[in-house]
């Protein structure tokens, strides 16, 4: 099929993009070679859809659990929950044995209605308002104390028999970020909590921007002896939480390097260009980085030594290969740069629903294409349905296997990880795309006068999230 749905395809050329292909975990492999599911999805929702498959997030969770066992060493989850709003993933870590961290009092009550306990919870974020500092302690969750002031608001409170549970969130040094206390902040926290029986000081915490193993083990090696000078000064202090940030691996090393070598504005629709991407090609992912983390300096022996528990909040590494976005093609047409033809689309949703333009970026593993077809080779953009020149989900110009026709559908794979709802908006009062949660049909033979049920099939059910 060409590009008019008649003519001769174009082969990829110079105004074609390099193929950016994505890991597809076996999970989308089976959806995406259901003839009837994705298909029977769209036609139910009438619009974009969102899909996610919990059993990942509990496979991503055992796998930094299992660095922690291997470690020897005390350590816990926290999901950083903002990464994904889905009750179904709060449900997973609920089921598997991982807390949850929030930073409102809305993440705080969806939370605690999919199972997780207070005691479960860690709450961040900067000047906390005093109706989730009340809740936090209430439910006995662990408080991440950005500042002075949210301290001596939360020992104002007083309206909890429980003591508030509490970590001292640290500003990193030489860092700009806004978050956190300096080290004389942190001398005048402790002088604070001496005496005060209603808060306890359980230990410290930091996060750093950036995917960095070394610098994170480097200062959570410092933090550990803030723990022992708090606990000479009568605290516990038996917690150190470094945070999240730890890298997601998309795309094959071999195509990253070719994109990001070889990339030039001519592959992209209206010869846009953007300053930086993440990197989505990462060799040591979420449990092998906790694992080159505690490997280095001697991290994991000075925990041990000083029984110090470790917690992470990772947020996107919990959704890895968890979940995928998509799209119908509503029409399309043919534009030409360097005179050479390529396709543009535009699909049923909009860019604020693929978040990576809130970050000025561009979203790269390539999306597939439903149903799958023979065909030629097709350059192809993808616009949203608004009326925005700048609402691109794909500015790329993606070599896509064949033309895609009004109808087809288009699958970003890998978008639970901030993507799905970060950047959400009913603009020109289009639906916000909802999300289906895929489930593992059993396989039911029959006997005689009976029937039996088998483990999972290939076969899946789904539902609304929530």
């Amino acid at each position: 099929m060409g590009l008019d749905g008649g003519g001769v395809g174009v082969t990829r050329g110079s105004i074609s993009a390099a193929p950016v292909p994505a890991y597809l975990d076996e999970w989308v492999r089976r959806a995406f070679d259901d003839p009837n599911l994705l298909g029977e999805i769209s036609f139910a929702l009438r619009g974009p859809f969102h899909v996610v498959y919990p059993p990942l997030v509990g496979r991503n969770i055992q796998g930094f659990r299992t660095v922690f066992e291997q470690a020897g060493i005390d350590g816990v989850v926290y999901y950083g929950k903002k990464a994904n709003k889905s009750p179904a993933v709060a449900r997973a870590c609920a089921e598997h044995g991982a807390g949850v961290d929030v930073s409102s009092t809305g993440e705080l009550t969806a939370a605690l209605a999919q199972g997780v306990r207070g005691d479960e919870l860690m709450v961040t974020g900067p000047a906390k308002s005093d109706d989730l500092l009340w809740l936090a302690t209430r439910h006995g969750a662990l408080i991440a104390v950005d500042n002075l002031g949210e301290l001596e608001r939360l020992a104002a409170l007083g309206t909890s028999a429980a003591q508030a549970r509490v970590v001292l969130r640290v500003l990193p040094a030489a860092s700009a970020s806004r978050f956190g206390m300096t080290d004389a902040e942190i001398d005048q926290a402790l002088t604070a909590l001496d005496g005060r029986e209603s808060i306890r000081l359980e230990g410290f915490s930091f996060h750093l921007s950036g995917y960095d193993a070394v610098a994170r083990a480097e200062l959570a090696c410092e933090l550990i002896t803030r723990c022992l000078h708090a606990r000479a000064l009568g605290h516990p202090a038996t917690t150190l939480s470094i945070g999240g940030g730890f890298g997601v691996d998309y795309v094959p090393a071999t195509a990253w390097t070719e994109f990001t070598e070889h990339v030039d504005r001519q592959w992209f629709h209206s010869g846009k260009s953007f300053d930086s991407y993440y990197p989505y090609h990462f060799p040591a992912p979420g449990p092998a980085m906790l694992a080159a983390i505690l490997e280095h300096d001697g991290l994991a022996q000075r925990l041990r030594d000083n029984t110090i528990r470790l917690a992470i909040e990772p947020g996107r590494a919990l959704l890895a290969h968890a979940g995928f976005t998509v799209f119908r093609v509503q029409g399309s047409k043919i534009r030409h740069a360097d005179g050479s033809p390529y396709c543009l689309l535009t699909v049923d949703g909009t860019s604020l629903s693929l978040s990576e333009q809130w970050f000025d970026s561009e979203y790269l593993p390539d999306p597939l294409l439903w149903p799958a077809r023979p065909g030629t080779p097709t350059p192809t953009s993808v616009g949203a349905a608004t009326c925005l020149d700048s609402d691109m989900l794909s500015w790329r110009r993606i070599p896509l296997p064949r033309a895609a026709a009004a109808g087809d559908l288009l699958i970003y794979p890998n978008t639970a990880g901030y993507q799905m709802d970060s950047n959400e908006s009913a603009f020109h009062d289009l639906p916000i795309p909802p999300k289906v949660v895929l489930h593992d049909a059993p396989v039911l033979t029959h006997r005689a006068g009976s029937a039996s049920c088998h483990p999972p099939g290939n076969r899946f059910r789904w539902t609304l999230d929530g």
